[in-house]
């Protein structure tokens, strides 16, 4: 994603947008509505350049659009927004590996080797004990029950580390909501999936609001992995970053409008 921060048709970042903005195969539809006192709306459809195609000039890109570039991959890694899936293992149509009929809520309909290919690079990830082992679940009351399970999570691990195999420039943030309690489970987890190799040490992770290092940087150092817990013990026992010394989350609030 970040390859189109080059020369591109681009939207300036303090533009108010009072339009629908539509993207259809990479081509910008501006909607406009017709005043409609009389009850009778219409749409009007006008096609203009589509963003983030290549350029040389101003002429060359659509009214409100603007042809620049920005450094690839130079700035530091908390300068970039990420794309995160929430319960990325809750995927509908998951294999029953237990037998049971699964009870939960699903979240996702691709593969994880399909969301990080079509460009998400944070993972959210529901680990717990099951069986002598650590599953991803989706379950309650901070227990895995085999209608909540999904599968061991050293599965999505390797998909993880094949990922990232393959993608040596690319970046990924895992974020567990976890209640493993087996003492140096999460280590022997990641070290088992072929994981510690691309681990970013917590020791190098800014810790008073300083910038990161620069995506290029943790490329050529390989230190390619972000792992996070909910759990802050594990942070001084396994080296694994407590997820709220590092980051923040907005409130968000839902809000249903009805027009009778």
């Amino acid at each position: 994603m970040l390859a189109y921060c080059i020369r591109r048709c681009r939207a300036p970042a303090n533009a108010h947008l009072s339009f629908l903005l539509l993207l259809l195969s990479s081509t910008a539809f501006v909607i406009t509505a017709t005043a409609c006192s009389d009850g009778n709306c219409q749409l009007n459809f006008r096609i203009i350049v589509q963003l983030l195609e290549s350029c040389s000039a101003a002429t060359d890109c659509g009214p409100g659009l603007y042809c620049g570039n920005c450094p690839i991959n130079e700035l530091p890694f908390n300068k970039y927004s990420w794309l995160v899936t929430h319960n990325a293992f809750s995927i509908v149509d998951a294999p029953l590996l237990t037998g049971a009929h699964r009870v939960t809520f699903y979240n996702q309909e691709d593969t994880v080797t399909n969301q990080l290919r079509n460009g998400v690079r944070g993972l959210m990830l529901d680990m717990y004990d099951f069986e002598n082992d650590i599953w991803l679940c989706h379950s309650l009351r901070g227990q895995c029950f085999n209608f909540t399970t999904f599968q061991p999570a050293i599965n999505t691990l390797r998909e993880v580390k094949a990922f990232l195999s393959e993608n040596p420039s690319e970046i990924v943030t895992i974020i567990i909501e976890d209640y493993v309690h087996t003492p140096k489970g999460l280590t022997r987890l990641f070290t088992d999936a072929g994981l510690d190799k691309y681990w970013f040490p917590v020791s190098k992770m800014p810790k008073k609001g300083e910038d990161w290092p620069t995506v290029t940087t943790m490329a050529k150092e390989n230190h390619r992995l972000l792992v996070f817990t909910s759990d802050s013990s594990k942070e001084p026992v396994e080296g694994i970053a407590y997820q709220w010394r590092y980051m923040v989350e907005n409130e968000c609030k839902y809000y249903l409008n009805v027009v009778i």
